[in-house]
């Protein structure tokens, strides 16, 4: 299993920074190099997505097109939600979001991002190998990208 946390400080009042975290078109801003899509199985597909609601997105990541259906599954506005993955190329996968207000104008947003590869020993070397780091870039391009949309 695997473990990543990453921090960004936002110049934005926390409301805005936690809205701007579960928005649907935010998450396609900070991946559309992927080709990623929220697409429509019975989930949300725009807007901004709360407890209990499910989007599934589309992307094509290294290579190979995916599909990932995540819930929010924890809700607590606007310092925390969580979104677990309900099905997807994971053995599992959890996002912990925390956001902390450091002043009126200003949000400290953490990452708390768990998974799991499928394939047992091979997925274990996967994530050694490859996962860690390729699902590291990812979080923190879509921090950037969140970062900058939150602070224009």
């Amino acid at each position: 299993m695997v473990r990543l946390e990453t921090r960004t400080i936002i110049a934005a009042p926390i409301e805005r920074c936690f809205d701007l975290a579960r928005s649907v078109e935010v998450h396609l801003a900070g991946n559309v190099h992927f080709g990623e899509q929220a697409v429509a199985t019975g989930g949300v597909t725009t807007g901004l997505i709360g407890l209990g609601e499910r989007v599934t997105w589309r992307a094509r990541h290294l290579g190979v097109r995916q599909e990932l259906t995540s819930e929010i599954t924890a809700f607590e506005r606007p310092v925390y939600f969580q979104d677990t993955m309900i099905r997807g190329a994971f053995r599992t996968m959890r996002h912990d979001h925390y956001f902390r207000k450091v002043s009126d104008a200003a949000t400290e947003m953490d990452d708390v991002f768990i998974f799991k590869a499928p394939m047992g020993f091979l997925g274990r070397i996967a994530e050694f190998v490859l996962l860690r780091r390729y699902m590291l870039n990812l979080l923190q391009e879509r921090n950037a990208v969140l970062k900058e949309i939150a602070e224009s």
